[in-house]
């Protein structure tokens, strides 16, 4: 394994455009949260770089949007191979650039391997469709063709599994894609393209690289080269993007999280919802876009759950080491850190109890660790409440009025991406699921996986990422109609 590492975190790590490994006009050096040290430095792209990718995406979309299914397939099962040969070191690039826990990475690299697999077999199900004429003149067919080049710009939280959800239906449907990596954690994406090369990928269907400063990575979406813009971030960056966009008409499929409300009934399986609450909270140290934010608790089990969760919360291991099962790892960066202790101290100077975690887990004196966190009589005109979290938190609400806590569930400025509910009555569950305005209703249960729709509703985004659906974001409908001679 030694050997494999340092053929990526010994050398400045190349972009790939066109085919080929380049330099770039910038370099970023990317930093391990885990021990605040260099990791790896990556070559990045100027306007020059990013003009350049354009170009060669631009010049690869008529031969891949031609190109025989079959043949698409047998790429994207060709670099799913070298994927799968190259398992560990790429899970070890996610472990170091994110200080991710160890057996957090296998979730990133599943999704690689089984979104280009995936993808490869679901193209099979998209068919050209026939329309019936009601006057019998004419046949009318439905087409589905590549919408076109793609810019995808992936957040910094999933490294490969946010690549994953990208790079398969690209491909599959037939559209160059240039993959723009968080400059956070480009590492394990450029040693996605490192394999691309390796494979001999046809030149310009797949371009990765990260962008160095604002302007060349505004560049991508305000060229007029993209037929779709795709992004996994937040509201604010989708707003920017589509803004910076509009030089042209452009499609667009973004996944923006959202303040994702939890309903825990009095008839709830506490330990259930204990166990979902607390792991998908602290796991990733809370930074991921469906992370419970506001938990909503019956008042008669009020106290049960929150006793359940602080439990949780002191037993979750933190760290970083390999070879322990370690369930938190640290914040991003010093500034994701300060942001969100800024949240728990101002919703404590507002009036909520600290009943666990809130600052530096004890022996943990170097890397930006927050210790597993669970607030109490956390109130609606607190930020906490308002804010996505995205950090180790758990904010806790009492609620008694069944009809008055789906409204609160509903009111978060955010947009709906996911939510959750934990009862034993079917009927109340179906009912509730109903009136929540999400992308996503969790009941009794959390499951993600690459054959799933996962997208949101209002301003947590459009489109879809996973499932049959994202093909349609991939994917332009052309009625072609003959008359009858």
């Amino acid at each position: 394994m030694a050997t494999r590492m340092a053929k990526f975190v010994t050398k400045t790590m190349k972009m790939y455009i066109g085919g080929q490994l380049v330099d770039g006009e910038g370099q970023v050096d990317v930093i391990n949260p885990a021990t605040e040290e260099v990791y790896a430095t990556v070559q990045a792209a100027g306007l020059n770089d990013v003009q350049s990718a354009l170009e060669a995406a631009q010049a690869a979309a008529p031969s891949w949007g031609n190109t025989p299914i079959a043949e698409r397939q047998a790429w994207m099962l060709k670099l799913r191979d070298a994927v799968l040969e190259n398992e560990e070191m790429l899970r070890d690039c996610i472990h170091q650039e994110m200080g991710k826990p160890w057996g957090g990475t296998q979730e990133d690299f599943d999704l690689l391997e089984r979104s280009l697999k995936f993808y490869a077999e679901e193209i099979q199900r998209v068919h050209d469709e026939t329309l019936a004429d009601r006057e019998g003149t004419h046949e009318h067919k439905i087409v589905y063709e590549p919408v076109g080049v793609a810019v995808a710009y992936l957040a910094w939280n999933f490294p490969l599994l946010n690549l994953a959800y990208k790079i398969g239906p690209a491909m599959a449907a037939g559209c160059p894609i240039i993959i723009r990596p968080s400059a956070a954690t480009p590492v394990s994406a450029y040693a996605v393209g490192e394999l691309c090369a390796k494979i001999g990928l046809p030149a310009g269907v797949v371009n990765i690289l990260t962008t160095d400063g604002y302007a060349p990575s505004d560049a991508l979406a305000s060229s007029t080269i993209p037929n779709l813009i795709t992004l996994i971030g937040s509201t604010n960056t989708g707003k920017h993007l589509m803004k910076v966009g509009a030089t042209s008409i452009k499609s667009y499929s973004m996944e923006l999280g959202g303040n994702a409300p939890v309903l825990i009934y009095k008839d709830a399986d506490l330990d259930l919802a204990a166990d979902i609450v607390s792991t998908v909270k602290f796991n990733n140290a809370g930074q991921i876009c469906v992370s419970p934010n506001r938990v909503f608790v019956e008042e008669e089990v009020y106290d049960a759950f929150r006793a359940k969760v602080v439990e949780r919360a002191h037993s979750a291991k933190v760290g970083f080491d390999k070879t322990q099962d370690i369930l938190t790892g640290p914040m991003i960066d010093g500034r994701a850190w300060s942001r969100v202790k800024g949240l728990i101290d101002g919703a404590v100077a507002d009036g909520a109890s600290l009943l666990a975690g809130g600052d530096r887990p004890a022996g943990l004196e170097k890397g930006h660790y927050l210790a597993p966190t669970v607030l109490d009589g956390v109130t609606q005109d607190m930020q906490i409440y308002k804010d996505e979290i995205f950090g180790p938190v758990i904010s806790l609400i009492p609620f008694s009025d069944r009809d008055e806590v789906v409204e609160r569930a509903n009111d978060g400025e955010e947009g709906g991406l996911s939510s959750y509910i934990f009862t034993a009555d079917l009927d109340l569950a179906n009912r509730v699921a109903k009136q929540l305005r999400y992308g996503e209703v969790q009941i009794n249960g959390v499951k993600y996986d690459i054959y799933l729709p996962h997208g949101g509703i209002g301003q947590s985004g459009i489109g879809h990422d996973c499932s049959r659906l994202a093909l349609n974001d991939y994917l332009v409908v052309k009625r072609v109609s003959r008359g009858l001679v």
